[in-house]
Order: C-alpha cells, then sequence, then structure tokens
C-alpha cells in the first residue's frame, strides 16, 4: 500500500499545481490512472496573509498545524506544504506536529546538488526572498545563491500578490521574470529556484535563459516518492 499525502495548503494556484502534479505523475510510479490516496486542507489565504504581514510567525505555524491536526485525522501518513514563504514557520511547525513532513527548501537543493549546481538564483515573495528558508537548505550541501535588486524583489512581490495567486499570468509579467533571471545569469547563476509555488504558472523553461528549478513539482515528486519508498 502507497502511504497517504497530508497537503498543508495555503495559496489556492500554487496548491493546485502541487495537488495535479502528484494525480497526474502518480501514474509514472503507480500505473495508469494511479496516484496515492491525497487531502488537502487550507484556510483562507488572508488569515496567512494577515499574519505574514505583521512576520506572526508563530500564529502561521498554529495555522499549519491546525491543518496538519486535520489531516493526520483524515488518515495521512505524513505532510506536505506547496507554500514556499510560510517554510519560514517550519521550526515551529514540526516540533509539535502529528506527522512527519517533507521540507520544500531541502527537496530543491537535493535536486541542485544531484545537478551539480553551484549558485542559484533564488526568486519569490519578499519574504522568501530575504528570508532563511533557502539559504540554510542551500549552505548545507555547499550551495551558494542570489536573489534580485530591492527594486526588483518589490516588483516580484508585486505580481506574485496581485496577479499570480489570483490565477492572473500576464506576458507582461513573463517577460519580467525572464529579464531577472537573465540578471542572475550575469551574476553567475547556473540555475533558478522558481521558489513561489505560482511562478512556475508563469515562466516555463523556454522563458528562462537559466536552468529552473521548480519548487512545486519537485515538492510533489519528492512526496510521490515518499509514498512508495
Amino acid at each position: 500500500m502507497t502511504k497517504h499525502i497530508g497537503i498543508v495548503a495555503c495559496s489556492a494556484e500554487g496548491a493546485a499545481l502541487c495537488y495535479r502534479t502528484i494525480c497526474i505523475e502518480g501514474a509514472n510510479f503507480l500505473g495508469r490512472y494511479a496516484h496515492p490516496e491525497v487531502t488537502m486542507h487550507t484556510f483562507p489565504l488572508s488569515e496567512y496573509m494577515r499574519c505574514i504581514e505583521m512576520s506572526d510567525w508563530e500564529e502561521i505555524a498554529s495555522l499549519m498545524l491546525s491543518s496538519v491536526d486535520k489531516l493526520s485525522k483524515a488518515g495521512a501518513d505524513f505532510a506536505i506544504c506547496p507554500d514556499n514563504t510560510i517554510h519560514q514557520a517550519f521550526d515551529l511547525v514540526v516540533k509539535d506536529s502529528p506527522l512527519p513532513w517533507l521540507h520544500i527548501a531541502e527537496e530543491v537543493a537535493r535536486e541542485a546538488s544531484l545537478q551539480k549546481y553551484k549558485s542559484l538564483g533564488l526568486l519569490g515573495t519578499r519574504y522568501l526572498m530575504e528570508g532563511s528558508v533557502y539559504p540554510e537548505k542551500l549552505a548545507d550541501l555547499g550551495i551558494g545563491h542570489q536573489i534580485p535588486e530591492i527594486n526588483e524583489r518589490r516588483r516580484i512581490n508585486e505580481i506574485i500578490f496581485d496577479e499570480l495567486v489570483n490565477g492572473r499570468f500576464t506576458s507582461e509579467s513573463r517577460l519580467y521574470f525572464a529579464k531577472i533571471i537573465d540578471g542572475l545569469k550575469d551574476k553567475s547563476c547556473d540555475a533558478v529556484v522558481l521558489g513561489c509555488t505560482e511562478i512556475p504558472l508563469l515562466v516555463t523553461q523556454k522563458d528562462s535563459s537559466l536552468p529552473i528549478l521548480d519548487s512545486t513539482r519537485t515538492l510533489a515528486r519528492a512526496a510521490l516518492r515518499k509514498t512508495i519508498g
């Protein structure tokens, strides 16, 4: 029997992409039309945003713990969270969690190491790009990173929260991300992390001058491997 995946969701588009990836790519592991059992829970994004804007990571951890408790009661064997930003509360969550977790940045860092990347460009919300979630996990594997300039970080953050989380994907924003990735390449990055789980819905490999590390699908594939491991 495969393990039951619990998804602690935050924003809809990233969580939906993660769920779809598990369901569609499950066939690669389990056979035609097959995928593991999946249960997902999410609070309104507004509740998370209120806490994020106040940098109240303890309250974010409380929301995540409430979700994972519901998933545990539904029979999930482990949990994932297809949202990079709220992983800043991860350490507060795992110590009291009824379920084990996969960490999205650990999975991305592991994939980067397998691909022998040395320096990654990091794209995501302002909180993610300026926070500790990825630097710590990358440094553990000897991988460096770069982030865009401050004005670029502000614009990326606006695109994520004004457009991507609302299911808006424009050619103008796609071109802006491509320009930012070109700048990271000029800083000697050899790959770029799409570290907001909605960015892969906007930017694909054909739009990027650097190899992309898709955090959403990387997490989903890691969960699939765990279900049969």
